[in-house]
């Protein structure tokens, strides 16, 4: 491969930044999963631990790498990493055995703030996409997107959608690139 992959974050987030309430996504919008599949697979993702604990496997088709400060903690078809930069090191190193473009991050709240406050620029790998769902609504959650610099990202491209039988929100997935 002969460019660094690109780092990207991939989130859905309702009208007040809701991400998430008791270890589960507040909502079911089968469309959004399937964006979701269609944008990670074939490419590293990297998440945290509670995050893969809501998902409870390895995703198929992808190089799962879970951030844990447990040094004991284990799963099959995973990748365990201790910290952020572990993480970024360990998808860059299978991005390039994938031949993929990007390194994926998804999750959750506490390593989105990381990663949106943490200049990650070893290796020449900077956060430079953002996919991002807009759930159009406001939803309870315990769980929330971070606050980060939006003047600093450009918007790429949006779709809209309104909800159906099957997604009962109204939703956008949009692309950010960054400034």
């Amino acid at each position: 491969m002969n460019t660094t992959p690109r780092l990207a974050l991939m989130v859905a987030m309702a009208q007040n930044r809701c991400i998430g309430v008791k270890n589960t996504l507040p909502w079911h919008l089968p469309e959004d999963l399937k964006h979701f599949k269609k944008t990670t697979t074939g490419k590293p993702v990297i998440m945290g631990r509670k995050t893969y604990d809501s998902i409870g496997r390895p995703l198929p088709n992808r190089t799962n790498i879970v951030i844990t400060r447990n040094a004991q903690w284990q799963a099959p078809g995973i990748e365990v990493a201790a910290n952020l930069t572990d993480a970024v090191e360990q998808g860059l190193a299978a991005a390039e055995l994938m031949a993929a473009e990007e390194i994926v991050i998804m999750g959750g709240a506490q390593v989105y703030t990381e990663v949106l406050n943490t200049p990650l620029a070893q290796n020449a790998v900077v956060l430079s996409r953002m996919y991002l769902t807009r759930v159009h609504a406001d939803v309870d959650g315990d769980a929330f997107f971070p606050e980060y610099d939006e003047t600093q990202w450009q918007l790429e491209s949006t779709h809209k959608y309104a909800a159906d039988s099957r997604n009962p929100y109204a939703y956008s997935f949009e692309i950010w690139d960054k400034k």
